[in-house]
């Protein structure tokens, strides 16, 4: 009679008052128990019989049992019953019961039940089995399989037996699908996560484990993605997709969507797609073997396709090359890298094209190297790793000289659980996690019968072998600082929302040490600081154990207020008096006295000497540790070297420190805190010495060397500008003072700009810098002087505080943020600007009358309608209040300019030019997200995250995207290093490098000035001096080296902008090529002309384009 009852998944266990416990087992009660399992009325009653029988067992014979009183003989073979679904479900509850307690008592039966009895395909099998309630039953027991072992056990036991399982040719497919599932479940589990240290460690070894086998998870899974089943096919994309989050490479992450589409549709199209996203791939992190699993098989059919294009083979040779330029292990470079060796020695010999075999032979090259000599030699001072076989002699060598374990009958099941265990220790001994090699020998031999040796001395013995030799390899631990004050050590995680930045890592301090705190942009470095500061970090003293100080560029300031009384209403400096407030703001230079800057209004400072301000108030606090957030942003070369020298003479602070000034974490560091896999890993000296650790790192050195990628869209063709050197704006002898200032910022200021400019403004904190940028870009308007430029003419502006951009937009995406800014087709942002705000004066001007002499009398003016060439300027077609439009008229732009309406004109040239800028841009999500990965911000982010969840590096890259959606001809930059880590510095460099319109720039970073500005103004006191001519530091590129193409781009072009030498000035008009009227034969002799050509084209073979109509006859 078939079971009513199906069993639950994982069901509770039964009491142990139920089970026979600690009595001699005899065959009549096993006999007893099995006959009740296999002829129970319910699933329930066949469950509560097996677990009797498991306890039975487990408390009397054990694990001996199983073979002794043909348990699992009975289980094989009522699993194969046909005629009987009754005694199928009952194999399976028989079987989930045996898997849910006795790995858990006797870890032994692992290796009986996966090596020595091959059990996992009864349940497999039983997945396709037609009756529910058996499929049930398997599922239970593939369940409580998995449940119960531990994550080394899962790689050498399990994996093997399901990668032979899906193998087979012969099968059902529920049983594949089923093996699918619990591969993908496996690889989900090595997930980082939020939990315990202990749990995060264990899914540490599963991750790193199982990423070794992905050279056999791969192609099995693979085939499954063809396979003709679409259930089979569905389950196989989904456990790839699991598969391949156990690489821990952001290089090759955001290119995993397309491989797998490359695996599951493999034809040329999308090998080619896969292949090319590669290639557009700067590689920096180490390449471990999960990378290589996944990318060889890909770039193998690649080299041996013969149809493989010769661009596609120039491509897959390169990428061959930069992915093995960073193999560091040789012995994955041994196991991968001859698989790919053939394929390229056959582009090498075989390619059509010199500059393919070129490649192909240098690559050739750095794969030898890689794998060691050519006698097979690995590299000297490569460190081998624990074979399998050296911990089987371990294990046999401690048991030999102290006595066999067990019975003799147990010889071969030795055997088996000897090879068992020393592969799940060899998996621990090369990860050097030491501690866990006992737990996985001690409970396996613990069963197996009476020994000379107990367990613990078989499993310390071994442990103590390994942990001498790992001493011998990478030497004895490195002891503690001696005479060094620990003043922080705690283990912590840290998140921000629902994404994790750091999984149960650790942070030590010692006083007086200055660290370091490098990362990629929204690695969480500042989120870090943050949560120091205001004490939410697990473990991290609290203020009043440990004074903290957070110095970041983002303060509350109250402008209105003078320095010295905002410094001193602080209500953690009350108990400070005002002397000494006055005495440390005169040591970071903000002077005192009547005409004193303590005196000024804080308001009125430029971002140095606010970011002065913050430090100063740092040091009033008297702070233990001092975080410092990017504290060279906006400070002068003089203000930087003045921090540099308080940081190193202050020896009983200790600082922690955030920056993208590489000089600066050179002089200033004595320890570097990197990010790496949500670990924090310190590595003593400075920034020079971290990166000959890590030279994948060198992008903090060498602009060009950067994972990021910027791209910054043409900026259009100008009318009648037809130089790059002819002046496209000037301001000519223009003074601005502040309100409530006696001082004018700028005094007397003349210089030009050209599409080829690349110039720097240099001067120091408070010169007038920014000023001078806000003058030009319309910001402010002077009091003196004017400011012409060309009526088309698009400027991209990134203010001093770039995030001023985005701070009224926090609840918005990057996405929605850029939709709502071009909204209209103009840019808002332009619309606000102080010379675009009309003021009383100029709403007075639009109700004046205007009189043009041509009999029509007075009238007023509504609107500008449109726009047209007139000789050599402009004219607007004028709308006239209370007139219709065949009433309009075409007045000239000088007219327009002396009657006053300066504004209406501008506003007009604005919504021009923005419209030429956007004419073939499509403001949909979709274009907008992929504006911004060409910017360097994920898709996802701009999509999906409000700009308040964004890091301050972010939150640039959106204003960045902003300025340059309009495609401007001149970029405009104030501080625009400020909040970008080197990668995206790099990125910014390169883009700014070479692009094809202007680029003016405030920085204070010398490197990134440096390589890019051949101009520079300098600003004293309100005075602008230009000096050109100045060598570009072009080795700051690494793709600028003798002898590169790259090298010669738009910066060496930009020669000391001749239109600041006066060689183009001109007068700023602008002609446009006049159309020359045609007589009435020339334009029939077109039309004929027009004709012939579209009846070749009818001619032609399908497919021919057609032919534009064009008045152009060359």
């Amino acid at each position: 009679m078939p079971h009513q009852v199906s069993p639950p998944r994982m069901p509770t266990m039964i009491t142990k008052s139920s089970a026979t416990a600690n009595v001699a087992s005899s065959g009549d009660d096993v006999s007893s128990l099995l006959t009740t399992i296999f002829s129970a009325q319910t699933s329930q009653a066949c469950l509560d019989a097996s677990y009797a029988l498991t306890n039975h067992l487990t408390t009397s014979v054990g694990f001996r049992g199983l073979e002794e009183y043909g348990i699992i003989g009975e289980v094989k073979k009522a699993a194969a019953d046909k005629k009987s679904g009754t005694r199928r479900e009952s194999a399976m509850i028989l079987l989930g019961a045996l898997f849910e307690i006795f790995p858990k008592r006797q870890p032994i039966t692992e290796v009986v039940f996966l090596k020595q009895q091959n059990l996992l395909p009864l349940a497999l099998d039983a997945l396709a089995d037609k009756g529910n309630v058996v499929k049930e039953s398997a599922q239970y027991a593939l369940d409580a399989l998995y449940a119960n072992l531990k994550p080394e056990a899962l790689v050498v036991g399990l994996l093997p037996e399901l990668i032979h399982y899906l193998a087979r040719s012969t099968g059902k497919w529920q049983g594949t699908v089923g093996a699918l599932k619990l591969m993908g479940r496996i690889a989900d589990k090595a997930k980082v996560g939020m939990g315990t240290k202990e749990e995060e460690k264990s899914k540490e070894v599963l991750r790193e484990a199982m990423g070794k086998k992905l050279d056999r998870l791969i192609p099995v899974v693979e085939n499954g993605m063809h396979d003709l089943k679409s259930d089979v096919s569905k389950q196989a994309v989904k456990t790839m997709t699991s598969l391949t989050t156990l690489l821990s490479n952001d290089d090759v992450a955001p290119r995993i969507p397309l491989l797998i589409k490359t695996m599951e549709n493999p034809s040329i199209s999308t090998l080619q797609q896969a292949i090319h996203a590669l290639s557009q791939t700067t590689f920096v992190a180490i390449v471990t073997s999960p990378v290589l699993a996944l990318l060889t098989p890909l770039l193998e059919r690649s080299l041996n396709t013969p149809t493989t294009s010769q661009e596609v083979l120039r491509q897959t040779v390169v990428v061959v090359e930069n992915l093995t330029k960073l193999v560091h292990d040789p012995v994955e470079a041994r196991a991968f890298l001859p698989k790919l060796k053939p394929g390229v020695k056959g582009v090498q010999d075989r390619a059509s094209l010199p500059e393919v075999r070129e490649l192909a032979g240098r690559a050739l090259k750095v794969i030898n190297k890689a794998m060691g000599d050519d006698d097979g030699n690995i590299v000297i001072g490569a460190i081998l790793r624990t074979t399998t076989e050296e911990v089987v002699n371990a294990v046999n060598r401690t048991v030999k000289i102290n006595g066999p374990i067990g019975f003799p009958e147990d010889k071969a099941l030795w055997n088996l659980v000897v090879s068992y265990i020393s592969e799940m220790a060899q998996e621990d001994i090369n990860l050097r996690e030491m501690h866990r090699i006992r737990s996985c020998i001690e409970p396996y031999i613990e069963h197996l019968g009476d020994t000379p040796l107990t367990p613990a001395e078989v499993g310390e013995s071994v442990q103590r072998h390994f942990i001498d030799e790992d001493h011998r390899r990478f030497g004895q631990p490195v002891k503690e600082e001696s005479g060094e004050v620990e003043i922080v050590n705690t283990d912590f995680s840290l998140a921000y929302g629902g994404m994790l930045l750091l999984s149960h890592t650790n942070i030590r301090l010692l006083k007086g040490h200055r660290y370091g705190l490098c990362g990629r942009n929204g690695a969480g470095k500042s989120t870090l600081m943050r949560s120091i500061s205001e004490g939410k970090l697990e473990g991290f003293p609290s203020k009043d154990e440990l004074k903290t100080c957070f110095v970041e560029h983002n303060q509350g300031e109250d402008a209105d207020l003078s320095i010295i009384e905002f410094v001193s209403k602080d209500p953690e400096l009350a108990a400070t008096g005002r002397e000494r407030i006055s005495q440390v703001l005169s040591e970071v230079g903000i002077t005192s006295g009547p005409d004193g800057r303590q005196q000024q209004k804080v308001g009125s400072l430029s971002g140095g000497w606010k970011m002065k301000l913050a430090l100063a108030r740092a040091m009033l606090m008297g702070a233990d540790v001092l975080l410092l957030d990017e504290p060279t942003n906006h400070l002068d070369v003089g203000n930087v070297k003045w921090l540099q020298e308080y940081l190193i003479k202050h020896t009983e602070i200790t600082s922690l420190i955030v920056s993208h000034d590489s000089a600066f974490l050179d002089k200033v560091c004595t320890n570097i805190y990197h990010y790496e896999g949500k670990k924090l890993v310190c590595y003593d000296g400075n920034l020079a010495a971290f990166v000959k650790i890590k030279p994948e790192a060198k992008s903090y050195y060498t602009l060009s060397a950067s994972n990021a990628q910027f791209k910054f869209p043409p900026p259009g063709i100008l009318t009648g500008v037809k130089s790059l050197t002819r002046a496209i704006v000037r301001m000519s002898n223009i003074s601005y003072t502040y309100p409530g200032s006696s001082k004018p910022s700028i005094s007397g200021a003349t210089c030009s700009l050209s599409l080829s400019s690349r110039t720097a403004i240099i001067g120091e904190n408070g010169a007038g810098k920014s000023t001078l940028i806000k003058v030009l870009t319309g910001e402010v308007t002077p009091q003196e002087g004017k400011v012409e430029k060309h009526p088309n003419l698009r400027i991209g502006y990134i203010k001093q505080h770039a995030l001023e951009h985005v701070e009224m937009h926090m609840e918005k995406t990057p996405n929605q943020y850029l939709q709502w800014r071009y909204a209209n087709g103009d840019d808002r942002e332009v619309l606000m600007k102080q010379t675009r705000v009309l003021t009383a004066e100029d709403k007075a001007q639009m109700d004046k009358f205007v009189d043009l002499g041509d009999g029509k009398g007075a009238r007023r003016i509504e609107n500008l309608m449109g726009r047209q060439k007139y000789k050599k300027s402009f004219q607007y077609e004028v709308k006239w209040i209370g007139m219709l439009p065949k009433h309009n008229s075409q007045i000239s732009r000088e007219t327009l300019l002396e009657l006053g309406f300066d504004k209406l004109v501008q506003e007009f040239d604005d919504h021009e030019a923005s419209r030429e800028g956007l004419g073939f841009r499509e403001l949909s999500p979709k274009v907008i997200a992929k504006h911004f990965e060409d910017l360097g911000l994920d898709s996802d982010i701009a999509n999906h995250n409000e700009i308040s969840g964004l890091s301050g590096g972010q939150k640039v890259k959106v204003v960045l995207a902003g300025a340059m959606w309009n495609n401007p001809h001149l970029l405009v930059l104030d501080e625009p290093t400020n909040f970008l880590d080197r990668d995206s510095l790099g990125g910014l460099a390169v883009a700014i490098r070479d692009y094809k319109g202007g680029v003016v720039m405030i920085s204070h970073n010398d490197e990134f000035v440096g390589a890019l500005c051949p101009e520079q103004w300098h600003v004293v006191n309100g005075q602008v001096t230009h000096k050109g001519h100045l060598a570009v530091l072009a080795d700051r590129f690494e793709d600028s080296r003798p002898g590169s193409s790259i090298g010669s781009s738009a910066v060496s072009s930009a020669t000391a902008s001749a239109v600041n030498s006066g060689a183009e000035d001109g007068d700023m008009k602008f002609r446009s090529k006049k159309k020359k009227k045609l007589t009435r034969n020339q334009l029939k002799e077109r039309e004929v002309r027009r004709k012939l050509r579209h009846i070749e084209w009818l001619n032609s073979e399908k497919g021919t384009p057609k032919p534009p109509d064009t008045d152009d006859e060359t």
